[in-house]
């Protein structure tokens, strides 16, 4: 745990506790690059941050602390957020990665009965039970670099109950572990073998009554889809966003993967709260985006296990004013990835994103795909005292290490918690 500790005076009621002689990156938007504060100090009271700057403006009242902690000089930065996860599944699809290596592409694998299908068979085999014990270690796995919000999808149960199962583990997650856990409802990720060739039914008959109980009993914090020629079309999707829209829930999109349908317009038509993937994205989409304040998640843990040559459109959302996010899409098949710090790595060597981008995409831009901006994801007095303290001498050292964890504390809501 960081740094020594003292008290500082008498104990007093609702006192302050301090994190002093700390650099910070705050990502405060209103501060140049990063937001970087040196000599600087954060005062946590009932689990907010009450100050966060340099420490010879710290007010008077928040001086008096029931506990101190030296932080040594070490860098703060916001605790990081991984915004795309399918956390909760049954299984692995090592075989299918064998099967890529020897040449089979996404759609072919998925064709063959193989991709999103062959992890609801297993999903859908194993109790919550079971797939709470499968989930564990990874959400433990991202706890240990500093995460503190996961987003868990649904959607390999592509049933009523096995969708409602997923949900509950996610939620479950989120009371046995110091995290906060957001909900996304994805049955409209692919169509079940039993309803092959009959998408109009399976929405009709599964994706919105599912919604309908999913959101009934508490556990949707959104509603995502795949739109793309092997999962949903615009029109097919158009339909579970407006039942979203009935709901009063925000919406979300995996778009442009593998083709350019125009799912991504169609996300920001609806002010989606994110745009993910991105691939194919083109100019148009990218603006689009950018006016609806949509965030473009970027996950290059897919595009690097599938061997993908189209890059997403980095300079075009750059050049929009696109917000762009990074997450690990951790998932059996696709993106068997477990470390944001790795993703951020993937994000400057294989997007050529800068490292203030990387670190503003696992933040800042992080908890506004998922919109949580109000509460987390920068160092701003109001907000969750979720705050992560390192052993690095610079926050580059973040993005370009790889498969080296500098972690020395996670905060989360006022609390220390250790990985």
């Amino acid at each position: 745990m960081p740094g020594n500790k003292s008290a500082k005076g008498m104990a007093t009621e609702n006192a302050a506790e301090l994190w002093r002689n700390a650099r910070l990156a705050t990502f405060n938007p209103l501060m140049e690059g990063i937001g970087a504060i040196e000599n600087a100090v954060i005062a946590v009271r009932d689990g907010r941050i009450a100050f966060a700057g340099p420490e010879r403006d710290l007010p008077a009242d928040l001086a008096a602390a029931n506990e101190v902690t030296d932080c040594g000089g070490r860098w703060i930065t916001p605790a990081l957020i991984d915004c795309h996860t399918h956390l909760v599944f049954g299984g692995n699809r090592a075989m299918e990665f064998e099967m890529r290596l020897n040449g089979a592409t996404y759609e072919e694998i998925a064709k063959a009965g193989g991709g999103i299908v062959s992890s609801v068979r297993d999903t859908r085999a194993l109790s919550e039970e079971a797939l709470l014990a499968q989930a564990l270690p990874r959400l433990d796995t991202l706890l240990a670099e500093g995460v503190s919000t996961v987003e868990i999808k649904s959607g390999y149960g592509l049933d009523i109950e096995t969708e409602l199962k997923m949900l509950r583990v996610a939620r479950r997650l989120g009371t046995l572990r110091p995290v906060r856990i957001v909900t996304s409802y994805l049955a409209a990720h692919a169509t079940p073998a039993e309803y092959k060739g009959r998408n109009a039914d399976y929405i009709m008959e599964v994706v919105l009554p599912g919604l309908e109980k999913a959101h009934a009993e508490g556990l949707v914090d959104a509603v995502d889809g795949f739109c793309e020629g092997i999962a949903f079309s615009v029109e097919e999707i158009t339909q579970v966003f407006e039942a979203a829209k009935q709901r009063g829930l925000p919406v979300k999109l995996h778009a442009e993967q593998l083709s350019n349908l125009g799912g991504t317009e169609l996300a920001a038509s609806y002010g989606a709260l994110s745009a993910d993937h991105l691939e194919y994205l083109d100019e148009v989409g990218a603006g689009a985006l950018a006016k609806a304040g949509t965030v473009a998640v970027l996950l290059p843990g897919a595009f690097y296990a599938l061997r993908e040559k189209q890059l997403p459109p980095v300079q075009a959302l750059r050049d929009a004013g696109a917000a762009m996010a990074l997450a690990t899409d951790c998932n059996p098949g696709t993106s068997p990835l477990t470390s944001l710090l790795l993703t951020m790595n993937m994000g400057a060597t294989l997007f050529r994103m800068t490292v203030e981008e990387c670190l503003t995409a696992t933040t800042r831009n992080a908890a506004k795909a998922l919109g949580l901006l109000a509460e987390t994801g920068t160092l701003e007095a109001g907000k969750s005292a979720d705050f992560t303290i390192w052993d690095i001498e610079r926050p580059a050292e973040l993005v370009y290490r790889i498969g080296f964890n500098p972690l020395h504390a996670r905060i989360f809501r006022g609390q220390k918690v250790c990985p």
